[in-house]
C-alpha cells in the first residue's frame, strides 16, 4: 500500500523530465558539453578575478616605443655589457642588444625603462623605473657587469 507522500514523489519524478524537455533543457551528457564548456566569464569592465594580482616587480613588461631606435628602444633586461673603454677622459660602455648589434653608451643615456647613472670599469649602473603598481619602490639601481671572461674556463 502506498502512502500519500510516496504518491506525490512518484508523480513529481514522472513530471520532472516532461518539465525539463518543455523548457528546452537537455542533460549535459546528451549535449556532449562539459562544465568547462558551459561557463564563460564576462568581465563587464571589471578586473578579471582569475588573474594573479601579486606581481614580482622584477621584470617590467614594456612594449617598444614607436620610432625609438638604438639604445632608447631597448629595455635594461635586453642588454648585456660587452666592453668598457676610456674616451676623452670619460668611460664609455659597449652594450649588445637582443638583435646582436653593439651600441656605445655614455653616462646619462636613456633606455626604454631606465637611465645610465654611472659607468665604471666593471660595467654600468642604471636607475631603472619600476613598472609595478603594487610596489612601493618606483626606481631601483641595477648593476650590469662586464662579462669579459664569459664562457672561459679557469
Amino acid at each position: 500500500m502506498m502512502t500519500h507522500a510516496m504518491v506525490i514523489l512518484v508523480l513529481a519524478a514522472s513530471l520532472l523530465p516532461a518539465t525539463l524537455s518543455a523548457q528546452g533543457a537537455a542533460p549535459a551528457a546528451a549535449r556532449g558539453a562539459t562544465s568547462r564548456d558551459a561557463y564563460t566569464y564576462d568581465s563587464g569592465a571589471r578586473r578579471d578575478p582569475f588573474t594573479n594580482m601579486i606581481g614580482t616587480g622584477t621584470e617590467p613588461r614594456l612594449t617598444s616605443v614607436k620610432g625609438a631606435t638604438g639604445p632608447a628602444g631597448l629595455t635594461v633586461n635586453d642588454i648585456s655589457v660587452r666592453g668598457v673603454v676610456q674616451s676623452r677622459g670619460a668611460l664609455v660602455a659597449m652594450v649588445q642588444g637582443p638583435d646582436h648589434k653593439t651600441y656605445l653608451i655614455h653616462q646619462g643615456d636613456k633606455f626604454m625603462d631606465g637611465t645610465v647613472k654611472a659607468i665604471t670599469a666593471d660595467g654600468l649602473v642604471i636607475v631603472q623605473e619600476v613598472n609595478d603598481p603594487l610596489s612601493l619602490v618606483k626606481q631601483r639601481e641595477i648593476r650590469k657587469l662586464l662579462r669579459s671572461a664569459e664562457g672561459v674556463k679557469p
